[in-house]
């Protein structure tokens, strides 16, 4: 009997993980990446590290991490769980490990090391690779099966697809989707950073805050988490979480509103006072711009204070109540005016793509197109920062693999 023919259209880390699945289940495969290497996304993401998946292993739980998607996941991920990841990556040689924030990477701390694991796992399945291909049009046989015309004119034929092309970054990236019958949800970015402009806030690019509350009232939208300052405004993981969390509201805002950062999130207005009234009588003589309210950074405190109205040479007997008053909203209330994202192109997430309705979460097969499977960004699935995007291309993946080669 003649080993089902399967097709992969995108050479990423949902395609390749569906292609191996589905070549060692017994089946044909090959992947066709359009550009000239596999798994780009794999190798520049966690900064060249990648963050593999999270150390969070209740699926319930995993799936509150997808501003989108987190629904149709809850399934999946009792199927294939961050626990059976890292499982699946040590039975091939490579071992991770989890920082204090949950984020699994390998202990090489080398993104190559997943690289070169989904590399050698496919050609030890014997999973065909083909760079340099892309997809032109795809056309469903009368008696089942796909009919594909690559780039340059060379046909290609199979029992059954996987689109697996990544986010929808434009229209055009769910254009073979939309052929084949399925609509697209209308794409607009996710994880991005804050441009704010204002200019005391960008002479403290660099500095880190380990735990800072921002604010969209615009959006009803709050995160608590780390927040770091940069040359363009404020990202980090909070920020980051924020985006995910807002990324229509926020594009429907066109990316322009009030955001309010509170830099001590552990103590409410009142706590701050009486942290700021035990300075005046324990700390007299010292200048307030010298003393800074641990655990904030001595430059973010020093602005803080001078945004106040406190002048440099003021010395905390001599702050004024209502000057007091302006620092404790400072540190609890800071207005900054986003004017702007800012993307970091590589690790560029999209929300949006294939709407969730039309796909069977229990095989990611399409219930529009007989024979025709999903993994990967290409739904409108989206998750945190942290490895929950991975972690969903792994399990979509792993599933549509199973049912490719059944």
């Amino acid at each position: 009997m003649s080993k089902r023919q399967v097709i992969v259209v995108g050479g990423g880390a949902a395609g390749f993980f569906a292609a191996i699945t589905a070549a060692e289940a017994g089946a044909d495969v090959t992947i066709l990446e359009k550009t000239a290497r596999y798994l780009d996304k794999v190798r520049i993401s966690g900064g060249g590290r990648c963050n593999v998946t999270h150390a969070c292993f209740d699926a319930r739980e995993f799936a509150t991490r997808y501003p989108r998607g987190g629904r149709a996941l809850l399934g999946p991920f009792q199927q294939f769980s961050a626990s059976d990841t890292v499982a699946w990556f040590a039975a091939r040689g490579v071992k991770l490990k989890t920082e204090a924030d949950g984020r699994m990477f390998p202990i090489t701390d080398s993104s190559q090391t997943i690289v070169d694991c989904l590399m050698n796992a496919a050609q030890a399945a014997g999973v065909k690779l083909r760079l340099n291909c892309g997809v032109e049009k795809i056309m469903r046989r009368d008696g089942g099966g796909f009919d594909l015309v690559l780039t340059g004119g060379e046909k290609l034929s199979g029992d059954r697809l996987l689109l697996a092309t990544g986010g929808c970054r434009a229209a055009a990236a769910g254009e073979l989707a939309g052929a084949l019958g399925h609509t697209l949800v209308a794409p607009v970015p996710s994880l991005f950073t804050f441009r704010i402009e204002t200019p005391w806030l960008r002479e403290l690019a660099g500095i880190s805050i380990a735990d800072a509350e921002a604010a969209i009232p615009a959006a009803r939208l709050r995160e608590r988490g780390p927040v770091l300052v940069t040359h363009w405004g404020l990202s980090g993981p909070g920020i980051l979480r924020l985006s995910a969390w807002g990324a229509r509201e926020l594009h429907a805002l066109d990316y322009k509103f009030p955001l309010l950062v509170n830099w001590l999130p552990h103590l409410d207005a009142a706590q701050v006072e009486s942290v700021l009234n035990a300075r005046r009588t324990s700390q007299p003589a010292k200048l307030v711009v010298n003393t800074p309210v641990a655990p904030l950074p001595a430059r973010l405190w020093e602005q803080l204070v001078l945004v106040a109205g406190v002048a440099r040479e003021t010395r905390w007997a001599d702050v004024a109540r209502a000057a007091q008053h302006r620092l404790v909203q400072q540190l609890t209330r800071t207005e900054l005016p986003v004017t702007g994202k800012s993307l970091n192109k590589d690790e560029f997430v999209t929300c949006g793509g294939v709407k969730l309705a039309e796909v069977d979460f229990k095989t990611m097969a399409s219930r529009v197109c007989p024979g025709l499977h999903f993994a990967g960004e290409l739904l409108d699935v989206d998750g945190v920062t942290g490895g929950f995007n991975f972690q969903a291309a792994w399990t979509t993946g792993w599933l549509a693999g199973r049912a490719l080669a059944a």
